[in-house]
């Protein structure tokens, strides 16, 4: 399955699974045991448990080892799908789902979530955290998220400042020259917001913290 993900020459399996590694996997599900969530996945939790998620449905793209799906879980959603490019996270999340009592309330699959169309169905709620800035096709992959939102989405992404900008342009040359056959793309945030506007979604929150960025949508009526 991996073999057929639909990225360019710069994102490769073998990359990705660099990139997102086991080992990477068990240091953030330690760091979830031990520290609970980190501020990003912190806020995005606590403005989805704002908006009310009792009985909701969830869709995560890019949970990793799945901390904010358990988190939402806890605060009432009702099922949650989580998709990964990996299987590298699958062993990590699995056991903290185990741990928390949770995996028969949440289905994960492997694909190429902006291929993915409809084999996979719409939830109310839709999450991308810190994934955008990691896939090229950046319209492709907001536009699929968006158009499996019933109710709200959210993402966050990188500011487009200079020293994101900058550090991250550094980082990427040491990546291309490594020839890891993967790299972090820093999207303009307004174009993050139109795509999504553009699949009928509206616009709730758009609020910067020092280096990442969290936007919320709300399809309305």
């Amino acid at each position: 399955m991996l073999n057929n993900l639909a990225v360019t020459d710069c994102c490769s399996p073998t990359g990705y699974r660099w990139a997102f590694s086991e080992r990477r996997a068990r240091r953030e599900a330690r760091r979830y045991e031990l520290r609970g969530l980190d501020a990003t996945s912190r806020r995005i939790v606590e403005l989805l448990k704002l908006h009310g998620v009792e009985g909701l449905t969830l869709l995560e793209v890019g949970g990793g080892v799945g901390a904010v799906q358990i988190e939402l879980l806890k605060a009432g959603v009702a099922r949650a799908v989580s998709i990964e490019m990996t299987p590298t996270y699958e062993t990590a999340a699995g056991d903290l789902l185990r741990k928390a009592g949770l995996e028969d309330r949440v289905e994960r699959k492997l694909m190429d979530f902006a291929e993915a169309d409809a084999d996979v169905e719409a939830a109310d709620i839709v999450i991308m955290n810190r994934v955008i800035c990691c896939y090229p096709d950046m319209p492709k992959l907001a536009g699929a998220a968006a158009a499996h939102t019933r109710q709200v989405l959210v993402l966050s992404f990188p500011r487009r400042t200079w020293w994101t900008r900058l550090g991250l342009s550094l980082a990427n040359l040491v990546l291309r020259i490594a020839r890891r056959g993967f790299q972090v793309f820093v999207h303009r945030p307004e174009r993050i917001l139109a795509t999504a506007e553009d699949n009928g979604l509206t616009a709730t929150l758009n609020q910067s913290g020092v280096f990442w960025q969290v936007a919320a949508f709300r399809r309305l009526g």
